[in-house]
């Protein structure tokens, strides 16, 4: 089964859609320069309202460890996802202050070795935009992201089989989540799994 991350959500409404359809994860993100940044105390109201069942990930950009840990240790977030220039040192040092899974982000063409739980292979810095899909080589299960939409996530599956997929503007609607985008969304990855 392929695993679903709705990415970016900030409103109440996005998370009563979510809870409704079961995808694996949410992403909440923490990076301030983002147009879906959430603030912390946002995203614990969020958070409350999440269904179990729904892991919630925490998406930050050269955030410092500290800001990291005190979202995850309070349960705020159960998964870290790194999408910024992380180093090594840097995952080293937020494993000493989190039990929290780690997803290192990459852009196409730049996937290296990491010692985080899970790799991620975006097009870039939440661009939307699909790439190559021919190129990736990693053999590690990872998140697919960049570009994905309702209508190309089950040619993207078939193709790729990734261990997830993620999405944040092809379920948007004028740059604001799509209750019927997010259901199509879901609804294909299921129907392409049951193939």
């Amino acid at each position: 089964m392929t695993r679903i991350k709705l990415c970016g959500l900030s409103r109440e409404e996005d998370i009563r859609t979510a809870n409704e359809l079961m995808p694996d994860y949410v992403g909440f993100v923490f990076w301030e320069k983002s147009r879906r940044y959430v603030e912390p105390v946002r995203a614990e109201k969020l958070r409350k309202i999440l269904a179990e069942g729904i892991s919630a990930v925490g998406v930050f950009v050269d955030e410092k460890p500290e800001n990291i840990s005190a979202l995850a240790n309070s349960g705020v977030i159960d998964i870290v996802q790194l999408h910024g220039q992380e180093s090594e040192e840097y995952i080293a040092c937020l494993r000493k202050l989190i039990h929290a899974p780690i997803i290192k982000a990459f852009r196409f063409g730049e996937v290296r070795e990491t010692t985080a739980d899970y790799v991620m292979i975006d097009s870039g810095m939440g661009t939307g935009k699909t790439f190559d899909w021919s190129g990736i080589s990693t053999t590690r299960p990872y998140f697919l992201a960049g570009g994905l939409t309702p209508e190309n996530v089950r040619t993207a599956i078939r193709t790729l089989h990734p261990f997830a997929v993620d999405v944040s503007s092809g379920i948007e609607t004028d740059g604001v989540k799509d209750a019927e985008k997010i259901r199509a969304f879901v609804e294909a990855v299921r129907e392409e799994d049951k193939e």
